[in-house]
């Protein structure tokens, strides 16, 4: 089965539970809304692949409100210091850029093809065998560039997370499937980038009620960013098959998962990324 290039935009779990304020959904009267800055830059210079100290953003009350159905919802945040750190560590994997000559990252990529092909050893950080993967080609540092070092511990995790999950839409195990489909590293860079900017994690404050119940999550589980682009990644192909995409149409598609996942996010009973109903998709 062939693949053709999407064009691309531009550890172990360790979950700690803490009670930190819940995203509530309230209709109340019409409110203003804050101008928003401009958003900053994807990613950033290149630092250190440990987030290094912790430290707070900020302090003080975020207020985001939107309209909806015809009435206004508003969240008001009180981060807490957990939620503060971790949102800190997240925006700092963001701003990472995909360094190969950086002997941790090489060790990163080695770690993925051993987890995708625990049975085939690697000839080398560029060869031909990368495009079995789903590279464009046969370095595939050169696909980081949108979505910098994140992307990479995104394919990293959802390998080792949900090795069934994985294993299956690498393999394009299931559904009738196009002649030409889309090539799965490649598209799992696209994810990443897609999640960051629905998330728009970079603004001060939160503007989007989905950022501010996102963030919330945080307070449940570190990892909700790599669990969310688990879930986007089954979400995005079951999607595909249901509209039974070829490579051309995969912009598409994206779109349409990331509406997908807003609506999931946004279902009252959703606190946690594994409360999303397309969670289950995942094995």
């Amino acid at each position: 089965m062939e693949t053709a290039p999407v064009p691309a935009p531009v550890a172990e779990r360790d979950p700690a539970h803490h009670h930190g304020c819940l995203a509530i959904r309230t209709t109340v009267p019409r409110c203003s809304l804050g101008a928003g800055g401009s958003s900053s830059s994807l990613a950033g210079s290149s630092d250190e692949a440990s987030c290094g100290s912790p430290r707070w953003i900020g302090r003080g009350l975020s207020c985001v409100c939107i309209k909806q159905k015809g009435a206004f919802e508003r969240i008001c945040i009180n981060l807490t210091p957990v939620q503060e750190e971790r949102l800190h560590r997240l925006k700092h994997r963001m701003k990472v850029y995909f360094d190969p000559s950086r002997r941790d990252h090489q060790e990163a990529l080695k770690a993925l093809w051993h987890a995708t092909y625990p049975d085939q050893e690697l000839e080398g950080l560029i060869s031909e065998q990368w495009k079995d993967m789903g590279w464009q080609g046969r370095d595939p540092s050169t696909d980081f560039r949108g979505a910098g070092f994140i992307s990479l511990e995104n394919l990293l995790f959802f390998a080792k997370t949900f090795s069934a999950s994985f294993q299956r839409l690498l393999k394009k195990q299931c559904g009738n499937r196009a002649t030409w489909e889309y090539p799965f590293a490649v598209a799992g860079v696209n994810i990443t980038f897609m999640i960051m900017q629905m998330l728009d994690l970079q603004s001060t404050k939160p503007r989007t009620f989905v950022r501010a119940i996102f963030i919330q999550m945080l307070s449940e589980d570190e990892w909700a960013f790599d669990l969310l682009y688990c879930v986007a990644f089954v979400v995005m192909d079951k999607q595909w098959l249901e509209k039974n995409a070829s490579y051309m149409d995969f912009n598409e598609v994206l779109k349409s998962t990331r509406a997908q996942l807003e609506r999931e996010l946004m279902l009252n009973d959703v606190m946690r990324i594994e409360d999303m109903p397309s969670y289950s998709l995942l094995c």
